[in-house]
Order: structure tokens, then sequence, then C-alpha cells
């Protein structure tokens, strides 16, 4: 019995049906079954092509989905289903992971929801909002009731779940409709226990609004239909629970007609918040939007809740003015509302231009001004603190060339964080722009603002951060999902400001020149940042350890993934609490988050107290520099995180763990195959990677030869000289013969391990 079965279903609609099948045939699996209901003499002779290996059931044209899906359903014999439209796609790799997710769960759990992206006609790849509520609802299974305002917030779509079979057999005649919002809704609130995966299995493609059939009055009156009859479900529930394909124990069956109310609640604010919505945002005929209005209204006045209160402000009063079905008065507040927002954005809009003028006026004053030989401005992660490359070579600057001074430019919140007596800069203010206008050297390891002029004798650094493996400037142009909101042509007259370019290796002067399209010279001198991997001594690594509080004899394992395009927030991608667990007292695991999700609350909350407190895992998101946790770890744990590539330097331990490797590769594009040229053991489960960290593999001898291949090709210019290299070479002028000459890899010493320093 295999443990999923993928039903494609519908018609061949725009052809969208050819790659979809033609992704699941390049990435067969074992223990996932495809079926395709095939609607229609196109989409019955494209799948005809993938069989035997899909089976195939031919539909008569005008099939509508619900009886495609039962078809499919009938002939399924996976534990799980999972419905795909054809005009739908799916992530390479994504059913394999789905299928495994649905292993590690118990019976009682009954539908299992995951993230997904959204592509138009014209977009692909764009991340839903959907990716902090089931982060929320974190890896365990869960009755509805306990996560209902995250599961019942998650986009209705029956592609972004996956239903038991068993569940599905006994709800099948309440689940068949061709409403589909309906049944995905309908599913959660017949179901036992329902568990998350956030990571993206599912791209919903919605289609040109002008090649689908003209809308009619009855459809929009559907939607409040659609809502009334799932309240009514959950009414129901509350009197009597609904049976279940398995039911929950007396104990919580007990408790559950209470707490349904919750459920209630939630359903209630979702369909008053999708009418006011859809009210609003909807071009409807003035007679069409009073029926639409009126039906709403009664529904909201018959389904509110005992006890319901609405929330304050506006949409309080868009809420009562709906329950009086006082249309008129709902549309004048409209009116007003626009007409207010119309008003205040015209002042702020009138004082940006003004202090705009005023800014640009002061920053072409100081332009007109002799460039200051002796003055560098220094900046990190768009203006984050003193950090990384930038941070090295200031460090160097100061012993090498003291009489030239830095100033780092930071935004507000992190100015107070910075190591006392920094000189620094606030983004905007009067110094910020002269500063900026003046200084001979200008260094980032990201981009200056697009109105920052190049002066004649002025001189751009850009050190980079980190080694890419991930596309990066240009080359994101064909992967919509990591180009979002980029400009290519600001981005190139960007590039075109820098003289130098820092390089790691042979690989990101190549990757780089490919990139960055532009006149700058490549300095081979390795990332200073790394200089400290060999320059740190034992007891500079006792001293991060004892910061941090790790016992001298502990192992300690640092976590550190990356960010993705496609997803809307960040939860670790594993079972922190099970794997530490796995991994036993004597090892302790530090976590850190990406930065991109600095302002996000932390992840590692409930079950992971008793762990934190334990100082059995310790976040370390918010820690500084990064190149401390590194010092401080025998292995490091990461999926596509540039961190490895430096961290390759200590000659320490990385496995790998890449549970989404098809899909981070096809959406975000990748410069190598990592799953071909590893750093060391590749683990694509969380049982895999727990079986490596608990066995000897994590630093076996096939994991030792992989790691110096890694080395030999990605640590070839760091030495712990390079920050010496760059000042010497940019902020002295010295030749390139002058400079201290990259030490060979063979002879190099890394800093010593911990076990080497306790």
């Amino acid at each position: 019995m295999p443990e999923l079965t993928v039903i494609v279903h519908g018609p061949n609609t725009q052809d969208r049906l050819t790659g979809l099948l033609a992704s699941l045939a390049a990435h067969p699996h074992p223990d996932v079954e495809v079926i395709v209901a095939a609607v229609g003499a196109w989409a019955q002779e494209t799948a005809r092509a993938y069989a035997p290996e899909m089976l195939v059931l031919p539909l008569p044209d005008g099939t509508d989905d619900a009886a495609a899906r039962s078809a499919g359903a009938a002939r399924a014999s996976g534990r799980w289903l999972h419905f795909v439209h054809s005009k739908d796609g799916l992530p390479a790799g994504a059913p394999r992971m789905v299928a495994e997710r649905a292993a590690e769960l118990p019976d009682e759990v009954d539908v299992l929801l995951f993230d997904h992206v959204r592509s138009t006609w014209d977009t692909t790849g764009l991340p839903a909002e959907d990716g902090p509520r089931l982060a929320r609802a974190g890896r365990a299974a869960h009755p509805l009731d306990d996560i209902a305002r995250s599961a019942l917030r998650v986009t209705p779509l029956l592609g972004n779940r996956a239903l038991r079979t068993p569940f599905w057999q006994a709800h099948e005649r309440r689940l068949t409709t061709p409403d589909e919002p309906f049944a995905a809704y309908a599913a959660l609130l017949l179901a036992d226990r329902v568990a998350a995966l956030n990571q993206v299995a599912y791209e919903h493609h919605e289609v040109r609004p002008e090649s689908l059939p003209p809308v009619t009055p009855e459809d929009h009156y559907a939607l409040v239909d659609r809502y009334e009859t799932l309240l009514t479900l959950t009414e129901n529930r509350t009197v009597a629970p609904l049976p279940t394909a398995a039911p929950l124990p007396t104990a919580n069956s007990a408790l559950r007609p209470a707490r349904v109310c919750a459920t209630h609640s939630v359903l209630y604010d979702v369909m008053v918040h999708d009418c006011l919505r859809t009210f609003a945002r909807t071009p409807m005929p003035d007679p069409v939007a009073r029926e639409f209005f009126r039906r709403a209204a009664a529904a909201a006045v018959r389904h509110r809740p005992a006890g319901h209160r609405r929330p304050a402000g506006p949409e309080g009063i868009r809420r009562a003015l709906l329950e009086e079905n006082a249309y008129t008065r709902y549309r004048a507040f409209q009116a007003a509302n626009r007409a207010r927002r119309a008003a205040k954005s015209a002042v702020r809009t009138r004082r940006r231009q003004i202090e705009a003028a005023l800014g640009d006026h002061h920053y072409r004053t100081a332009l007109s001004r002799p460039v200051d030989p002796n003055l560098a401005v220094f900046a990190a992660y768009w203006n984050r603190g003193v950090a990384c490359n930038p941070a090295a070579i200031a460090a160097k600057l100061t012993e090498l060339a003291p009489q030239i001074h830095p100033v780092w430019v930071v935004t507000p919140e992190n100015a107070p964080l910075l190591p006392p007596h920094t000189d620094h800069v606030l983004p905007g203010t009067r110094r910020y722009r002269e500063v900026l206008a003046t200084a001979k050297y200008l260094v980032n390891n990201v981009n200056y603002p697009n109105a920052i002029v190049k002066r004649p004798d002025a001189i751009h650094l850009q050190t980079h951060h980190g080694t890419p493996l991930k596309r990066m400037g240009v080359d994101q142009m064909e992967f919509p999902a990591a180009a979002k909101g980029l400009d290519f042509q600001a981005l190139l007259a960007r590039i075109d400001k820098w003289d130098y370019s820092v390089s790691a290796n042979s690989h990101s002067t190549r990757m780089w020149e490919r990139a960055y399209p532009a006149r700058f010279v490549s300095l081979d001198y390795g990332y200073p940042r790394n200089d400290v991997y060999y320059t740190a001594t034992a007891a500079d690594i006792r001293a991060v350890r004892d910061r941090l509080g790790i016992p001298p004899t502990h192992r300690t394992i640092l976590y550190a993934p990356t960010h993705r395009d496609y997803e809307a927030g960040w939860t670790p991608r594993l079972d922190l609490a099970g794997l530490a667990d796995r991994l036993g007292e004597d090892t302790v695991l530090l976590v850190r988050g990406h930065y991109f999700y600095d302002g996000t609350a932390s992840p590692l909350s409930g079950p992971l107290t008793a762990l934190r407190r334990a100082g059995r895992i310790i976040d370390v998101s918010a820690y500084d520099p990064v190149e401390d946790l590194a010092l401080a770890a025998d292995a490091l744990v990461t999926d596509y995180s540039s961190i490895m590539f430096d961290y390759a330097n200590l000659d320490r331990p990385i496995v790998i763990h890449a549970d989404d490797w098809e899909t981070y590769r096809s959406t975000r594009g990748v410069y190598f195959d990592l799953m071909a040229e590893p750093p060391g053991q590749v683990a694509r489960t969380q049982r895999e990677l727990t079986e490596i960290l608990t066995t000897e593999a994590w630093h076996d001898e096939g994991a030792t030869k992989a790691r110096a291949a890694f080395r030999r090709r990605f640590c070839e210019y760091d030495d712990g000289r390079a920050a010496e290299r760059v000042v010497r070479r940019v902020f002295l002028g010295e030749s390139e013969e002058a400079l201290p000459p990259v030490t060979p890899l063979e002879e190099r010493t890394p800093a010593p391990s911990p076990r080497e320093t306790a």
C-alpha cells in the first residue's frame, strides 16, 4: 500500500496538465501513487503518454471537479489522498515530502495542512500568507478546536491539504461538491485531528479572470450560502459531535461540545471578513450589491455567537452596519474612509516630497566639497550594525591605517547595540548625507541606496556576505519567487559603482562576474570575516562556550537553516524537541534563525521551553557575531545556507538537511548540485538526520572525504589574512605583489575544536 495517492483531476486547461504530469513523472517515489482523472479528450491524450506509470481514468467532457475527485478516490490504494487540480502544479519532490510527513502521523489524524505558492497567468511562485499560521500549529496533531484561529484562516483549497483515505470514505458525501472552498473547510470541521507541515507542497494557479465564464449574481450569493452551511455544521457539532472515523477518547469527547464554540466563533469571523472584503473589492451592479449585502447581513445576525464582541475601530463599525443591513450608510462610510485615506496620503506624500527635496539639496551641496581621504563609511546587512566582512575590514583598518576614520551607517533600532565608542550615523540625517557625499571609501556587504553618487575619486568596496549556492543578481530574473520586487535596472546601476568585489574562492569570483556584469576588480583574497577561524585560540573558544552556558564536555551542534523565498514565515523544519531527546543530555543544540526573520517571534517556545531551561536547546538567533557560534560548535547542521562554506574552514563535520531540495532548486535556482557535491553527510528526512547524528556517520570516513573535497573548492583563499590583504590593497594602495600570499590549504591550521579545548 503506498503512503500517498496523488489524484490529478480535471481538463487540460490551457495545457497546464502537461507540465504537471511531466513534473510528477520526473520525480517518482515508491510511496506515491498517481491517478489521473482526465476530463475530456485533450486531458486523456496528455495523460496516456504517462501510462502505465500513472493510472488514467478517462472521464467525459463536462465532468465536474467533484465527480472527478470521487472517481479518482474510488481507485486509490494509498493511506492518504492529495487532490491536485489539473491547472495547478506540484513543486519538485512535494509528493515525497507529504508522504514522509504523513507516514509520521498517527491514525487519528484526518487532515494534513501544508503551505503553497500562488501563480497567475504572468507570475509564478509567489508566497502565500499561510506560513506563519502553519508555523503556529507546529508539528503536533491537534483537535481543530485547539488551532482553529490558525487552521481556519489557511487558504481554503483542497490542494494544500491531504486527507486520510478512511476519513474521506466516511465523509465523501459531504465533501463531494464542486465548491472547493466548502470542501476544504468542511474537511477541517469533520476531522478528528489536524496536523501541519510548514513547507510548500502545492502551487495554486489562478487563471486569468477574462478566460472564465462571466460571474452571475448567483455566484456572488453562493459565498454567503457556503458560510451559512458551514456555520450550521459547527452549530450541529456544538449540540452533538459528528461521528468520525476515529472517535476521540471519552475524556476529550466530554470537553468537545463546549470547545466547539471557539471554532464556530472563528469561522463566523472568517465569514464576516470574507463577505465584507468581497463586497468592498468586487464590482457588482447596485441591485446585486444590495442583495448580497442583505444576505450577508441576515447571515451575520442569524449565526452570531452568543456573547460575541465586535472588534474596535473601523472594522467594528463596518460589522455593526452590516448587522443592521444599513446598505446606504455603509456605502457612505466607505466613501468617507476613501476620502480620509486620500487626504492623509496626499499630506504624507507632500511631506515626503519636501523632505526628499531638502535632503537631496543638502546631499548635492555636500558633493561639491572635496573628498576626505581619511574617511571611510561602513555598512552591513541593510544597516543592521557592525557585522560580517565590513566589521573584519574595519577592525584591521584601525590596526594598519589608524589615520582613516570609520563611520558606520546603522538604523535607529540597532544603534543601541553597537560596540562602545562606535562612530555612526542614522540613515536620512544631515551627517549621514555629508559622510556619504565626502568619504573616500564606501564599504558594504550589500548595496548603498540608488541615490548615492559614485564620485570619481571615491572607492566603493563590495564585500558580499556569503559564497553563492543560490542564484544571485541578474541570474534571479528567471526565478520570479526570488526576484519578487527586484528592479534589475536599478540593481545594474548600483553594481556599476563598485570598484572592488571581494571573493573567497574561484567559484564565487566566476559567479559574481556572471550575476553582476560590471567593470569591478575581483579581490581574490578570502572573506575577512573568516579570518577568525584561523586566528581564534583555545581560550577564545572556551570563552564563547562559557558565555553561551555550554558545559565543556558537551557536544554542541549548530542548526542554522536559510531563508526560503516561497515561505511567508519561519519555523524550524525539524522536530527539535524530538531531535534533542534522541541526541541525549550530553548534546546541546544551538538554533540560529535567518536574519530575515529578526522581527518575528521565536518559534522555540511551548514544548521546547523545558529543554531551553535545561540548556539543551539554546536560541541564538539574536546572537552576534555568528562566527562565535561556529567556533563553539562541534558540528553544523544546515540546509542551503552559505554558513556551510564558512564553517568548512574549521574542518569540522557538516551535515546537510535537505528535505525540500527539489523545491528550493526549482523556485530559487542554484549554481551547483549540492546533493552531488555536499560537504558531508546528507539527510533528506528527520529520521535520516537523527540516524546520522546518533551514530558515527556524522564524522566517519565518508563525511571526512566529502568535507576535504568541499574545502579544496570553497575555502580556496581563506587563510586568516584576508582582511589584511584587503586593507593593504584598497586603503593603503599596495600592489598585488606586495600582499601576503595565500597560504596553501594543506599548510593552514584551523582554530582548535571544542573537544581539543575542553
